[in-house]
């Protein structure tokens, strides 16, 4: 009943149900050096790498270059910084060796220096440009990564510090000199360092009234006294803002004497009439990239932050991001990274003039501003999820002091921005209600993405389907000749060929006829294929199966099971020795994926030793099955370059030719019971060859047939598929022990025997005939006895069932125990 009004309340959004219109892209990057960040310190990085010949991708958030150049208010080269970002960025993506990726925030840092952006090319765009994405989403390859990512400035936590008015002082600096928008008329501004007194002077040039200036320290730098005189208003040391005032805009603060030790605000209260209150509580290097890229940052006490651990990959700080405070240390970091990037060695020189004033770098240990007596307001810690500064003193006070714990019970940086702000006054609280330092409360580790990223730019092209489709080469004229078709694991293949009027039942069965009258040919380019070679192939396959492959002569195939480690079976197949090294694996359908990764680890963990190449070539060849009695006739009206009789062509032999042109490798082996052969081309000439066999066996009345028919086939051969290989049974449940060896060992030759494993009361493979006429269900239990009166004990299962045209009757194939012990019983 109250979800309804809390989610409401909570302000959570509401996923569309509708289809997404939008376009996405995918794309993939190379590139000797990734600067991440196009602030002073990114733009000299690209600069340094580009101009020693590298390849550079120069990756910037905002839409245009610069970061803090375009409102610091400085000059550099005797330029405004704004002016000489825009001119080294203009020069930069002029240059053929230089990428400029601007709105493309880097959102993810993988193993191999691979990382993550999302570009937003139309966001922007009142209307979208007709064939372009909305969202391009990068992965970029990178020799070296210059992470020149900046810093956050932090807000001060009190009571009050959400009210509207209430603003970081860098925000209140950029909106009035990037953008020419005041944030207020009468300005107040609290800080505890000197970075505040430079937005208070940009402020008041813009036309702002400054009414004060509250600082949490006792004494300031020359530099920030001339700029306090210069923006006019009055300044208050050793004060701080205790609460705020107003309704749905801020009216006044409230300033009291601050204890340095304790951070309680006391002593007389003095109303301050404010309409914007500027708040600057430090910086904290966003090292988010570096944390994600795999080691824990460092705690810096002079600054009062995290800095970036020391690398784990090829990547190079620069900037903010790297401890620097004045705009001359960014830039000279970061063309000393650029030029470390590229191979070179670093400088102390000045890599630009800046005019800059002589400030103190360092803040103040002050996060937390607490009113020493009377009723305070809320004092927000993370201001996306509303988590107080009493919710993280309770978190203490119920022992949830871990900072992962802390973050999980008051959900202290959960939100979309993950705690860009707020984690830093956060753990400083929590540090101070344990009595230990901030470092050894430790900070949780920054995992992507490092700002929100559409899930549309993630799919890209992949989207319409739930998972990947596979398609025969016959696929369009299987579908243009009204097949039904149906999933086989990821592949589609036709079910039935229906005529009009026909039910699934009479069309399966028309088609298992003509198999067993005449001719038919069935798709059987899903069946899974691996290239086995190497001088050890015949070694391995002699380990891998539980029967002998090394003595299979060049030009033959053979039939083979596998097995699991634990002696259960695995799949089985025929395999065809094409030279003394070279070997064609077969697999079922749906184990393809599993045989080739129970392929590769044995070879890779258990016999490193052994000189054989596996190579997955399913998609490479397009096959088709001819069964029927009339099988020969048809092939010899197709093949040509060789002959197909039985002389030439023996059971399990394998010969060469051509279909229409079209080389074709022909294998003679039946999984129906009838003359049948294999023939097998390479993928592209698939339809070509399907259609020639179709109008060789036409005077022989050839047809199509599917799934369904396929199956009734071979229930009838009584042969196995993945529905009796189900990960459960034996070889001797299959009634297949004749092909287990007794001259070599095999993988789960050492597991097969045990007790369990050769019980005779083990559900075995048997053949069923419905006695009433009535169809088989597959999965069904088969219970002890013939009487439905009474629920008597299930001694096995249905496999798979059909009715067959040979013998008239709904027959199947089931597991049950004791096998062909009960043959002749009733169930």
């Amino acid at each position: 009943f109250c979800e309804w009004f809390i989610r409401r309340a909570a302000g959570l959004g509401r996923a569309d149900h509708a289809a997404d219109t939008s376009r996405y892209q995918r794309m993939n990057a190379h590139c000797d050096v990734l600067v991440v960040g196009s602030g002073p310190a990114g733009l000299a990085a690209a600069r340094a790498a580009a101009d020693a010949g590298k390849n550079v991708i120069l990756a910037e958030l905002d839409s245009l270059p610069g970061g803090s150049a375009k409102w610091s208010g400085e000059t550099i080269d005797g330029r405004p910084a704004a002016e000489w970002a825009s001119g080294e960025a203009e020069a930069l993506s002029d240059r053929d060796n230089v990428r400029l990726l601007t709105r493309t925030h880097v959102w993810g840092y993988y193993d191999g220096n691979t990382l993550a952006a999302l570009e937003r090319v139309g966001d922007h765009l009142a209307t979208a440009t007709a064939g372009a994405p909305r969202h391009r989403h990068w992965v970029i390859r990178a020799g070296t990564v210059v992470l020149a990512t900046g810093a956050f400035e932090r807000p001060i936590v009190f009571p009050g510090n959400d009210r509207p008015g209430v603003m970081l002082a860098s925000a209140a600096q950029r909106y009035a000199a990037e953008f020419g928008v005041l944030p207020g008329k009468r300005i107040a501004l609290l800080t505890n360092n000197d970075s505040a007194y430079v937005a208070a002077a940009e402020l008041s040039a813009a036309g702002a009234d400054i009414a004060a200036i509250v600082d949490t320290r006792q004494v300031i730098s020359s530099g920030a006294r001339d700029l306090a005189a210069k923006a006019g208003g009055e300044l208050l040391l050793g004060q701080a803002v205790s609460t705020t005032s107003g309704g749905k805009a801020l009216t006044g603060v409230t300033v009291q004497r601050l204890d340095p030790v304790t951070g309680t605000a006391s002593g007389e209260k003095r109303t301050i009439t404010a309409d914007c209150l500027a708040m600057s509580g430090g910086w904290s290097p966003a090292i988010h990239l570096a944390s994600q890229a795999g080691a824990a940052p460092k705690w810096n006490e002079d600054l009062q932050a995290f800095l970036p651990p020391d690398p784990t990959q090829p990547w190079l700080g620069a900037g903010a991001f790297a401890g620097d405070t004045t705009t001359a240390d960014t830039l000279r970091s970061g063309r000393n990274a650029g030029v470390k990037a590229a191979g070179g060695r670093a400088s102390r020189a000045q890599a630009a003039k800046v005019d800059t004033p002589q400030l103190d770098p360092f803040p103040a240990p002050v996060f937390e501003i607490r009113p020493a007596e009377g009723k305070s307001g809320k004092a927000l810690v993370d201001h996306q999820l509303d988590v107080t500064a009493e919710d993280v003193r309770l978190a203490h006070r119920e022992g949830f002091l871990s900072v992962e714990h802390l973050k999980r019970y008051t959900t202290l940086g959960m939100a979309t921005d993950q705690g860009k702000t707020s984690n830093v006054p956060g753990l400083a609280i929590m540090a101070n209600a344990r009595g230990i330092s901030i470092p050894e409360a430790g900070t949780t580790r920054f995992r992507p993405p490092f700002a929100p990223v559409s899930l549309g730019s993630l799919a890209a092209e992949r989207f319409g389907d739930v998972s990947p489709d596979r398609l025969t080469p016959m696929h369009d004229w299987h579908v243009e000749r009204g097949a039904e078709m149906m999933p086989a694991g990821l592949w589609h293949r036709p079910r039935i060929y229906s005529l009009p009027g026909e039910t699934l039942e009479q069309a399966y069965v028309r088609e298992a006829k003509t198999v067993r009258e005449g001719v038919g040919v069935v798709d059987v380019s899903t069946l899974g294929k691996i290239a086995v070679k190497g001088p050890d192939a015949a070694e391995f396959l002699d380990r891998v199966y539980t029967n002998k492959f090394s003595t299979l002569a060049v030009g033959k195939a053979r039939y083979g099971l596998m097995l699991r480690e634990d002696g259960l079976v695995l799949d089985d197949g025929t395999t065809w020795r094409l030279g003394e090294t070279d070997f064609l694996m077969t697999t079922t359908t749906a184990a393809a994926g599993k045989v080739m990764q129970h392929l590769e680890c044995l070879l890779d963990v258990h016999w490193p030793d052994l000189k054989v190449a596996l190579t997955s070539v399913s998609d490479q060849w397009a096959g088709a099955a001819v069964s029927g009695p009339d099988a020969r006739k048809a092939l010899e009206r197709a093949v040509k370059g060789t002959a197909v009789d039985n002389e030439t062509l023996p059971f399990m032999g394998i010969v060469y030719g051509e279909v229409d042109g079209a080389p074709v490798m022909i294998c003679r082996l039946s999984f129906s019971g009838e003359l049948a052969y294999e023939v097998y081309c390479g993928a592209g000439h698939g339809t070509h060859v399907w259609e020639a066999l179709l109008a060789a066996g036409e005077p022989f009345g050839i047809l199509p047939y599917g799934m369904e028919a396929l199956g009734t086939l071979r229930i009838e051969k009584g042969h196995v598929t993945g529905a009796e290989i189900d990960g459960r049974v034996t070889a001797r449940d299959l009634y297949l022990d004749w092909m287990l060896s007794k001259k070599k060992p095999f993988v789960g030759s050492a597991m097969m025997d045990r007790e369990e494993l050769v019980d005779e009361d083990r559900i075995r493979l048997v053949g069923v005939i419905s006695l009433d006429g009535l169809p088989l269900g597959g999965g069904a239990h088969i219970v002890e006895g013939d009487s439905r009166a009474e629920p008597n004990e299930s001694i096995g299962h249905m496999t798979a069932f059909c009715y067959s045209p040979v013998l008239a009757k709904y027959i199947g194939l089931a597991l049950v125990k004791g096998g062909k012990a009960r043959h002749g019983q009733r169930a």
